[in-house]
């Protein structure tokens, strides 16, 4: 089957990582991490698995900076190669195996790429597993499957980049009809963007700051506007596009960002700024909690320095290898939370899954219009280098989340 595979190799991850800042077009070349090709098609593990034919496919941000060699190397050794990427998933079934029973040959449905206890073939679940937190599953290297956390970046599973994957059907949450695959595509990234929020646990007239306005940054926004109407957003959101796409999603404030952007969030919040004879200056007060969706050294300085004494900063966008200083964070006693995926949450007094308040939000026409709207370049696998030099560059081509059509790859 055709499909995009990425390949470990220490002297290619060197060469890409020294080629890519000086020749972005140097991800994609032959000689790359990443290559386009025929690859056999994914054996189905257990007779509790599904094949499933990927229509849209999404480029999510840990995708390229894997591409780009930029990621951190903290999870290679939990990732088995070579991988077929892709986890934001919408398709259709193709073939079950003989013990499911939750979908049909037929079905569209959305992935939830976690690779947890019950997908590794364990009755008896770790701690995480058990507690719901099956995205920080302790046994990600063991079971029924080769290491990875996640389908996307395990060998055995393929991923959604190709013409068919593997999922247990545990992962498979069927769509409704009324959902379109450019909204559906999107329960993965939006899922994350919740379980970001929910772990902030905010009072309803929370003043907010988002760092970043990519697609988990305007997520973030939609799912702050979802869960509570009452906040006031502030979103950092550097390009034009962007800046139209946080309004409709709900933010309050547009910060464009560049030396003015410490005066404006001032204004904002009352805070006050002191400079320093070098770096980033001083504030005291600013933002009940912020959100860094960005994963860059000078976004978790803005969010450190802009949250207020006691707040909290929440990382939802993948970090990636850097130093910053960490005196805001001592100082003002912010507290520092990772947001990784998703679960079970506690949601208006009950306990539900991420997915389900996405599909749930999703399926609402008021939310899955302006939604589905980021979604505004759609590729081929075959055009895979244009595809990833538009998602590399949202700047000039106007993109937010930009996705393979497979729904002609056979």
């Amino acid at each position: 089957m055709l499909a995009l595979q990425y390949k470990k190799s220490i002297p290619r991850y060197l060469w890409v990582r020294l080629a890519a800042r000086r020749i972005p077009a140097a991800v994609t070349r032959p000689g790359a991490l990443l290559g386009l090709g025929q690859v056999p098609e994914p054996k189905l593990p257990s007779p509790a698995w599904v094949r499933v034919r990927p229509l849209l496919s999404g480029i999510c941000g840990s995708d390229t900076a894997a591409i780009t060699a930029e990621s951190s190397l903290y999870l290679s050794g939990l990732t088995s190669f070579p991988f077929v990427p892709g986890h934001e998933v919408v398709g259709r079934v193709e073939a079950i195996g003989s013990a499911v029973h939750n979908v049909a040959v037929g079905d569209r449905v959305v992935l939830e790429p976690a690779l947890g206890c019950r997908v590794r073939g364990f009755e008896e679940q770790c701690r995480p597993c058990e507690e719901g937190h099956y995205a920080n599953c302790e046994r990600v290297a063991e079971g029924d499957i080769a290491p990875g956390i996640q389908t996307g970046y395990c060998r055995d599973t393929g991923g959604g980049w190709s013409a068919q994957l593997v999922a247990h059907a545990s992962q498979l949450v069927a769509v409704p009809d009324a959902v379109s695959d450019e909204a559906a595509v999107l329960a993965e990234p939006l899922s994350c963007a919740l379980h970001g929020v929910l772990q902030a646990e905010l009072s309803e007239q929370a003043r907010v700051l988002v760092v970043g306005a990519g697609s988990v940054g305007l997520l973030t926004v939609a799912a702050l506007r979802f869960l509570h109407p009452g906040c006031t957003i502030a979103a950092m959101a550097r390009h034009p596009h962007q800046q139209e796409a946080a309004l409709s999603l709900g933010a309050d404030h547009l910060i464009s960002g560049g030396q003015a952007a410490y005066a404006e969030l001032a204004k904002l919040t009352g805070g006050t700024v002191h400079p320093l004879a070098l770096g980033k200056p001083v504030v005291v007060g600013g933002f009940d909690a912020a959100f860094e969706c960005v994963g860059s050294r000078s976004a978790l300085e803005d969010a450190l320095r802009w949250t207020r004494a006691q707040g909290r900063v929440a990382l939802v966008g993948m970090p990636s290898p850097t130093k910053v200083d960490l005196a805001p964070l001592w100082y003002q006693e912010v507290r520092l939370t990772g947001a990784y995926a998703y679960g079970v949450e506690t949601w208006k007094g009950e306990r539900v899954k991420t997915f389900d308040i996405a599909l749930r939000m999703l399926s609402d026409p008021s939310w899955a219009r302006p939604l589905a709207a980021l979604v505004r370049h759609r590729f081929p696998l075959r055009r895979y280098r244009e595809a990833i030099a538009t998602a590399l560059r949202p700047g000039k081509s106007g993109a937010i989340k930009t996705v393979f059509d497979l729904r002609g790859e056979r």
